[in-house]
């Protein structure tokens, strides 16, 4: 029996208790299970074959859409020619291709890369990176991370670390590194603010009074998404991030910014620091990378860090004892060659550009649903929050499973929407996407 048969049979013949699904109300799956068998172009498909609309762009990963032949192919082909090999001693040429195809798009001065296999892992990785940095240094003294409430860095233990996230970090909190937190950047006057909003550049002066409190001395990175994805969106006020950038120069602390989300296009620019014109210290990448075909990560480092950690150790030594199994895997080497190239020869970031203006337009005209509070969006990427009901995030939960029942994918993080169109989508399906959104939006009373 072939995978998709066995798929198109009744629900209960698929489920089982020995799958553990992540992020997900395990009992009320089984309930009422939302499945996926197959994937093309900017479309799901559930076991009935009934088409729904990816309007997320699967997490943010598959920029490109779904079911592309080059990457496939590329895969294959890797498959076939080396299909793994570790990194430890020894390299292979997929790597140094991908690191420099990768260099290209980034910002200048931030082409050293570093292969891991998630976002998680290069949030971790960065935290370790900025360590071994300001040792090399003669800075030792400075393991202090600044994060944000509301944020949210992946899943592994620096990353539950630096969330602002509360659920993300109470069961799990006091087992990383010391992390303070800034306030968020979300202020009532902002609301239904398109694109940066004009209020709020004060906030990045949060740095400042950690700063005072715990010592530039021992602060030795701050992490900020450019714009913070999962908690629902929210833009940086305008000269927020510049602020942060001259704060971080005068005391000698790092920039970090996590791009795993922001990353290839999703602002109409490679990443959301182009965007911003912000030049940080250190980006960490992942998601569309590989358009999300195969897991992969990384993260960018400037030449001045990852020399002096080089230059620190001898000719002989292990310079950065870090590292993964799948770190620059042969096959996620070939997909991120794969789908870098696409990105290049198809001029998607450019071409979704073109499109946000269009997006933004119909995100703003939910605006007077009687469910919605707030919208918020830049590029294509959007967020929209709803009147909560009894309990905070029911809301948010019952709308994505009513969508999916409409026809349409999206993500809900408590009672936000988040929508991610897929880069090279149509004007037809992004107003699909909102007609489908409209529509449920309509049924619910708040």
């Amino acid at each position: 029996m072939t995978l998709v048969t066995m798929m198109t049979a009744h629900y209960q013949d698929i489920l089982n208790d020995n799958f553990w699904l992540p992020f997900t109300p395990n009992k009320d799956f089984r309930n009422d299970p939302k499945l996926f068998v197959r994937a093309e172009g900017d479309y799901y498909y559930d076991p009935d074959g009934r088409a729904i609309l990816d309007g997320v762009s699967g997490l943010f990963a598959s920029a490109l859409g779904h079911g592309r032949k080059e990457l496939a192919e590329a895969v294959h082909r890797q498959m076939l020619t080396l299909d793994f090999t570790a990194s430890f001693y020894r390299g292979h040429p997929g790597a140094f291709a991908a690191a420099k195809a990768l260099s290209a798009l980034l910002p200048p001065g931030l082409d050293r890369i570093f292969f891991v296999g998630s976002g998680s892992e290069a949030v971790d990785t960065a935290l370790k990176i900025a360590l071994a940095y300001h040792r090399a240094k003669g800075r030792g003294g400075r393991n202090i991370f600044v994060s944000r409430e509301r944020a949210y860095h992946g899943v592994n233990f620096g990353g539950v670390s630096l969330s602002g996230l509360p659920n993300n970090r109470r069961n799990f909190d006091g087992v990383g590194p010391r992390v303070v937190h800034m306030r968020h950047t979300w202020l009532a006057e902002n609301r239904y603010s398109r694109g940066q909003p004009g209020h709020g550049d004060f906030l990045a002066d949060d740095l400042l009074r950690l700063i005072t409190l715990h010592g530039a001395e021992n602060i030795a990175a701050c992490v900020v998404e450019p714009i913070a994805g999962s908690t629902g969106v929210l833009v940086p006020p305008v000269g927020y991030l510049e602020r942060l950038r001259q704060i971080c120069d005068r005391h000698d602390i790092l920039l970090i910014m996590d791009e795993v989300i922001c990353g290839f296009g999703r602002t109409g620019r490679a990443f959301a620091s182009q965007s911003f014109n912000i030049r940080p210290d250190i980006i960490t990448l992942a998601k569309a990378i590989t358009n999300g075909a195969l897991p992969m990560g990384a993260v960018a480092v400037s030449r001045d860090i990852h020399d002096s950690i080089i230059n620190a150790g001898g000719e002989r030594e292990i310079e950065f004892f870090h590292g993964y199994t799948w770190s620059a895997h042969p096959v996620a080497c070939a997909a991120a060659l794969a789908t870098l190239a696409i990105y290049q020869e198809e001029n998607v970031f450019a071409a979704a550009g073109a499109l946000s203006g269009h997006f933004l337009q119909r995100l703003f005209a939910l605006q007077g649903q009687p469910l919605v509070t707030d919208i918020r969006g830049y590029g294509l990427l959007g967020g929209i929050d709803l009147a909560p009901a009894a309990n905070a995030g029911q809301r948010g939960y019952e709308v994505q499973k009513k969508l999916f029942d409409a026809g349409l994918h999206l993500k809900s993080t408590g009672d936000a929407l988040i929508i991610a169109p897929i880069l090279v989508t149509g004007l037809e399906r992004i107003d699909r996407l909102f007609e489908i959104l409209t529509r449920v939006l309509s049924t619910i009373k708040p």
